[in-house]
């Protein structure tokens, strides 16, 4: 399991918020870059970056950081509001080696499928963010978590991996910026499922062991944030052979 610290970005800023709500935003004094450089330091090949302006007001302001992320060395997989091949593209100048793509996907899913054709599975990850409705059943949420989708979590997956897509980052949005422990149940049945398909967990992690518990329910990745920038622990322990082999 490839343990990606994650790093969400608001006005060239290290920000963290809960349950993706923008009202509920904390700010944090590491310069982004020089984080980035002390996960790389630690271990971390990957990190994973939101662009959360570009989600919420189309911005770019944040891709100029980005690309020195990205120039530290690491391998950056990155997303935030990526509604046009215009905005597809800046990522990929500004050296993200896999752009994120959300609510497109499901809202105009033959972009995205074109997408998919053209630069392969590698290089495009779909963020499927799901929420339980009243019967339990994970329906995928978009436009900042603000719309409940009539498709569920499943049958999006399945439709995907029919399109030629690899990589999945699944958020459970009620566990997001929580600290509770992640979904493991959920992403135990998506992996016995979906046996091909490379799941990239997200949401709740704050201890050593929930990497554990993910790694046995079958995930391919995990994205930590919160956990690492309250010091819960480092991503140095992270990638100790305990918690990920």
């Amino acid at each position: 399991m490839i343990v990606i610290p994650a790093i969400d970005l608001r006005a060239q800023r290290v920000v963290r918020l809960l349950q993706g709500d923008f009202a509920q935003q904390q700010t944090y004094a590491s310069d982004p870059v020089e984080l980035a450089a002390l996960y790389r330091d630690q271990g971390a090949q990957w990190l994973h970056v939101v662009d959360l302006d570009g989600a919420k007001t189309g911005s770019t302001e944040n891709l100029a950081v980005i690309a020195r992320m990205a120039a530290c060395g690491l391998r950056v997989q990155a997303g935030g509001g990526v509604r046009s091949r215009t905005q597809l593209d800046a990522f990929f100048e500004a050296g993200v080696e896999r752009v994120v793509v959300g609510s497109l996907a499901i809202k105009q899913p033959q972009i995205v499928a074109q997408w998919l054709a053209e630069f392969g599975p590698e290089r495009i990850a779909l963020a499927l963010d799901a929420r339980a409705d009243d019967t339990g059943l994970f329906r995928i949420a978009t436009a900042g978590w603000t719309e409940l989708e009539k498709a569920d979590l499943e049958s999006t997956t399945a439709g995907w991996l029919a399109h030629g897509a690899r990589h999945f980052l699944v958020t459970d949005i009620d566990r997001d910026g929580m600290l509770g422990g992640p979904n493991v149940p959920l992403y135990r049945a998506l992996a016995a499922r979906f046996a091909h398909a490379q799941f990239i967990a997200s949401g709740g992690v704050h201890a050593l062991d929930d990497l554990r518990a993910l790694r046995n329910a079958g995930a391919a990745a995990v994205v930590i944030g919160k956990a690492l920038l309250e010091g819960k622990f480092s991503v140095r322990e992270a990638m100790d052979d305990r918690w990920i082999r």
